[in-house]
């Protein structure tokens, strides 16, 4: 068994890496909809929810939450990979490493103008519709340490080719760390 986090920015293609781990029996853990879980109940919006959770409750929250499931998951008798989607922070990748110790973070990159056509094609609910909203967000995930994120990763993939390169990128790499 692995756990696995995936970081980078919105519209990077991250959700790919989840849904080929899943392919190989991984369960997949959105931080993202555990913030949008705790959006809903407050009847704010995403941004404000993970802004507002940090503020409440320190930088380490989202993370904290995560852990928990994961660890109720195992104990449970979950004996598959584990991969934890939308890590933000270098705050939230130390918790994981000291969580568990054979914790690896994989970090996807493409550059802004690319991100920004593929969250405008994709809808979602919470995803910005123009420019502007987009760059916002954008700087809210940057001052998360996002960045500082991606420096700590075990390995970058670059995410600006054609779709089945990146599929053939992040497959190699599911293979060498036996995710």
């Amino acid at each position: 068994m692995r756990i696995m986090g995936v970081s980078g920015l919105a519209g990077s293609g991250k959700s790919f890496v989840s849904e080929l781990a899943a392919e190989r029996g991984a369960m997949i853990i959105s931080m993202g909809d555990i913030i949008r879980e705790e959006a809903k109940k407050r009847g704010e919006s995403t941004g404000q929810t993970a802004e507002n959770l940090r503020k409440e409750h320190g930088q380490y929250i989202v993370a904290e939450l995560t852990i928990k499931k994961i660890k109720k998951i195992i104990e449970d008798g979950f004996d598959s990979s584990i991969v934890v989607e939308g890590i933000r922070s270098p705050h939230e990748v130390e918790l994981f490493k000291e969580s568990f110790s054979d914790f690896i973070i994989l970090s996807i990159f493409a550059n802004q103008d690319i991100r920004f056509e593929r969250i405008k094609a994709r809808q979602r609910e919470d995803d910005a519709t123009n420019f502007d909203e987009f760059k916002i967000r954008e700087d809210r995930e940057l001052n998360f340490g996002i960045g500082d994120v991606v420096s700590l990763s075990d390995k970058i993939i670059v995410n600006e080719s054609d779709l089945d390169s990146y599929c053939n990128e992040i497959r190699e790499f599911l293979e060498e760390y036996n995710v």
